[in-house]
């Protein structure tokens, strides 16, 4: 495989970031004293053994020249966590509950996620019942203990726990955000006695009101955590094997790092880690060209994942659900209440399936052919035909330098799959690669739209910055269905998310519910939970590496009016908060109300329930270096001509090599620009530039929008 020259220096100052997804592992290297992209690498996943295909790209990049002792900064995210989920492949675990309360996991909301079919499947709970115990014990919602937990029950417990042979326990009483005074209890006396088990608390791990989502929670928490712990230990022993002497850090899914150690603790804030990585990079790229309010559009092998950037920061959302029955329904899969970044998942990627529907129509995904055995044109076993087997028909993708000629792709095993489909709709198998990329593509922007429009933003007043290995050859196709007027292809724009998570701050979040009018507020009571707050997250970074004196902190609370159902979050001012501070508070949460529902409704009471803290360390120091603009025009970089399909029939497009495309200079479409990790497709009608940090800018040209409108 090409690289992109090895890291020259051997004073440690090298960034390496890994990111593990459902089709590839990315990984990229910057030198933190020049802001450049040292090496960057992407190798298929293992899907069984994901630290094995982690080593096997470090032992590549390795081989080029990337040097275990100039490495100043490890940083990994993965999707560890949700596939365990998915699939259900995680850790036999108990759950405790209040007695009276073992069956909520089922219960649920007692709402239909499809109210037109009766026949819904629920989400199967990760715990089955006989696995489920009740404890007698018993506090009211205000925290007070009413009963403390019964020895009886408590010993009843471990025997069933022994007897199971349960790896972990999920302990979530009633009302234990509270007062945690029995969990804490139980548990301890549960280590004592089965010092190999692991146990989770819901008043550790989700401290929020919500019976079922602080359930759900915990029992993810305890039934992902034995197979994190292992995996990351597995992951720092090899690499520390390897020379590597700095720590390892990971993405957690509210864009924030973290150690390893802290990570394990909570695997769960582990859950969106991946997706996470890109939204950041999405912003990080976006402030760079000028451009703080973006649409962030990661399309991978397996999904695209849309987010709306604000200001240079993605919105945080605090519950997100997974493993849903139907993947993009929402209500069918499991609530988990964890500060994720807001963004939707979309069944678009490179491996997604496109099939004859049974209206006879051509469907795309969500389904996807992933790494094993992948798209029909890897020649691993795959003979379904995905979108990558369309791009490769429609003469997008060079099948000799797909990442960098690492995988040789077979075209007649592409064609072949697509002209079977297309064959069954009555197509040429060039219109069946057509009808996929131009379905594939309605069905992102579909969801983008929905996902911008919903945060009360215009699709044509963003930016779209578009990564992953398949999204620099959708975007401009996406961009102007949504009229976004630009698009930007990050430099090394196929591993975008890897380099993510180096620019990604070094932060924790926690927080507590204390339901409380604003007017009637106990202060000194918000005060001490602050305080609280303040003491945990300082630890969490000081165990990252962090200045005790560098952490910065953030604090702001979820609010409504009183009787509404939904809240906002609204930031809060620094220094004590008291009755002093009620005015204030009171014209952001105006300000933020105006903002998401147009109008503000004066006199009425508010509400807050959750309370909320950021502490923030210094920054990574990672950077992009401005580079000078170049005299040469593109045609240097044309390393030849190819029929590609736009539409009515080929055309012959200029192909473009990306590592020879300088600032300043600019090319019209219909234009390819290859990369070893990604392939940009530019449409007739486009203009594209490469800005002074070798982005590639995309201007979206009206006459070609004419064109498509009118076929």
């Amino acid at each position: 495989m090409e690289h992109h020259g090895p890291p020259g220096s051997t004073s440690g100052d090298i960034a390496l970031s890994f990111d593990v997804g459902g089709t590839f592992t990315d990984f990229v290297a910057v030198d933190m004293t020049t802001g450049q992209i040292a090496s960057r690498h992407k190798v298929l996943t293992n899907a069984r053994y994901p630290a094995r295909g982690v080593m096997r790209g470090w032992r590549d990049m390795a081989e080029t020249g990337l040097r275990a002792e100039s490495i100043a900064l490890t940083v990994h995210s993965t999707t560890l966590v949700t596939n365990a989920l998915i699939e259900r492949k995680g850790a036999r675990t108990v759950l405790l509950a209040t007695k009276g309360f073992r069956d909520l996991l089922e219960i649920a909301r007692e709402q239909m996620y499809d109210i037109y079919d009766l026949f819904a499947p629920p989400p199967e709970p990760l715990i089955e019942r006989p696995l489920r115990l009740e404890i007698e014990e018993r506090t009211d919602w205000q925290g007070m203990v009413l009963a403390e937990p019964t020895p009886e029950s408590i010993h009843q417990a471990i025997d069933a726990i022994r007897a199971a042979r349960a790896e972990a326990v999920a302990i979530a009483f009633l009302h234990a955000y509270r007062n945690p005074a029995n969990e804490r209890l139980v548990a301890e006396v549960i280590r004592a006695a089965l010092p190999d088990v692991i146990v989770s608390l819901s008043s550790e791990v989700a401290p929020i009101a919500g019976e079922y989502e602080r359930t759900s929670t915990t029992a993810a928490d305890a039934f992902t955590k034995p197979r994190v712990r292992d995996y990351v230990s597995e992951l720092e022993r090899a690499i520390g094997e390897s020379g590597v002497t700095v720590p390892l850090h990971l993405m957690l899914s509210s864009g924030e790092i973290a150690s390893a150690a802290t990570a394990m603790e909570r695997p769960i804030r582990l859950l969106e880690s991946g997706p996470a990585a890109g939204a950041i990079a999405a912003a990080f790229f976006g402030d760079l060209a000028g451009y703080p309010d973006v649409l962030s559009l990661d399309m991978g092998g397996t999904t695209a994942k849309a987010c709306v950037i604000e200001n240079g920061a993605p919105e945080l959302a605090q519950v997100l659900e997974v493993a849903r029955v139907r993947r993009f329904m929402k209500g069918s899969g499991l609530p988990i209440v964890t500060p994720v970044v807001d963004l939707i998942e979309i069944g678009a990627g490179g491996g997604s399936i496109a099939r004859r529907d049974e209206l006879g129509l051509l469907k795309v995904g969500p389904d996807s052919a992933g790494a094993d055995p992948g798209p029909a044109c890897y020649g691993l076993g795959g003979t379904e035909p995905t979108v990558s087997d369309a791009n490769l028909v429609l003469g997008y993708l060079n099948p000799d330098y797909f990442l960098g000629g690492d995988i040789p792709l077979r075209a007649d095993l592409a064609r072949e799959a697509v002209g079977q489909l297309g064959a069954s709709l009555g197509l040429t198998a060039e219109d069946a690669a057509w009808g996929i990329y131009r379905v594939v593509n309605e069905n992102m922007a579909a969801a983008a739209r929905v996902h911008i429009i919903e945060r009360n933003r215009d699709p044509r007043s963003l930016t779209t910055i578009a990564f992953g290995g398949a999204g620099p050859a959708h975007a401009a196709a996406v961009a102007r269905i949504l009229g976004s007027p630009r698009v930007i292809l990050p430099p090394g724009a196929g591993v975008a998310s890897a380099f993510g998570a180096l620019v990604a701050p070094l932060a924790f979040t926690a927080g507590r519910t204390l339901m409380t009018r604003l007017d009637s507020a106990e202060w000194d009571a918000i005060q001490a939970m602050y305080s609280e707050l303040e003491a945990t997250a300082t630890e969490a970074l000081a165990r990252a590496g962090a200045e005790r004196s560098a952490i910065r902190f953030r604090r702001w609370a979820e609010m409504r009016l009183e009787g509404q159902y939904h809240e906002l979050a609204v930031e809060l001012p620094d220094g004590p908060l008291g009755p002093d501070s009620i005015s204030g508070i009171r014209a952001a949460f105006d300000a933020a109300y105006r903002e998401h529902y147009g109008r503000v409704l004066e006199g009425l009471p508010i509400e807050t329930l959750h309370w909320r803290l950021s502490a923030i360390g210094p920054e990574q120091g990672i950077g992009v270096a401005r580079q000078a603009l170049s005299d040469a025009g593109a045609s240097v970089a044309v390393t030849g001509t190819r029929p590609a399909w736009f539409g009515e029939g080929f055309i012959q497009t200029t192909v473009y090599d990306r590592e020879r495309l300088r600032p300043g200079m600019t090319f019209d479409g219909p234009a390819i620009v290859e990369e070893c990790e990604a392939t940009a497709v530019i449409p007739p009608g486009d203009r594209a530039r490469v800005d002074e940090h070798e982005a590639i800018v995309v201007e979206i040209g009206a006459a070609y929008t004419e064109q498509v409108t009118d076929q």
